[in-house]
């Protein structure tokens, strides 16, 4: 992505679009088009996802004590289709849509955080544990099936994965005994990491995306001036 002025920006009521690239609501699938530089800033990715519900939910999440933080899971279950103008890269599966939103920086309350979200037999299990600056730490572990019907969980307990090649600490959550581990790498860097893991819950084996975020790492001087040569910026609209 291209972090751009706002005169790229449009919004409307079932759309939002940034430059050449945009989200939009037909009333039953969400649609992302996109045309992005990719790093080194070379080359051009284009292509289209589509994002078909099976239901939307109205869940809302506090991340944080004051509620200053909230992750809306509006997709959990979903299906995604992905068409990307690279040999291999055009495929369809199991998806989901969420959104976190804030008044504050993450970097400002957070301290550390994971979460991932496993396919069941029958919807999808999410799990968020976060350490705030204070030292104090939290767990959100929440099942949905697919029509959209939310329950709180107990969550297995939590289980390290080997590090990142940035070395970032991951872990995840898995029945007793079960040693989670990474089927697929996704993106990694100095303070964030995605990949899928294959971990186990209530017996079941699954395959899941998952994320663990170092915040004491993203906030410290060395990396925003990486991040400033890593993300391709444009100030005016066109260009």
């Amino acid at each position: 992505m291209t972090d751009r002025g706002e005169e790229a920006l449009t919004l409307s009521r079932n759309t939002i679009q940034i430059g050449p690239s945009q989200m939009q609501w037909t009333g039953d699938e969400l649609v992302i088009s996109f045309r992005e530089r990719t790093t080194p800033h070379i080359g051009v990715l284009e292509g289209e996802i589509r994002i078909t519900p099976s239901a939307i939910t109205q869940v809302e999440a506090a991340l944080s004590p004051d509620g200053a933080h909230v992750w809306r899971p509006f997709a959990p279950v979903a299906r995604i289709d992905v068409a990307i103008d690279r040999p291999g890269w055009n495929w369809s599966g199991h998806g989901y849509f969420d959104a976190n939103f804030g008044v504050r920086a993450l970097e400002a309350d957070f301290s550390y955080w994971t979460w991932g979200r496993f396919p069941t037999t029958d919807g999808a299990t999410c799990f968020y544990d976060s350490t705030m600056r204070d030292g104090s730490q939290d767990t959100l572990a929440v099942a949905f099936d697919d029509e959209g019907a939310v329950r709180r969980v107990d969550p297995p307990p939590r289980a390290k994965v080997a590090r990142s090649p940035w070395t970032v600490r991951r872990e995840t959550r898995a029945d007793p005994g079960y040693k989670p581990k990474q089927v697929l790498a996704m993106l990694d860097a100095p303070f964030y990491n995605r990949a899928v893991l294959r971990t186990q819950i209530d017996g079941l084996e699954t395959d899941g995306v998952c994320e663990a975020v170092d915040l004491d790492r993203f906030r410290g001087p060395w990396l925003m001036p990486m991040l400033a040569v890593r993300v391709p910026r444009r100030r005016r609209w066109p260009g």
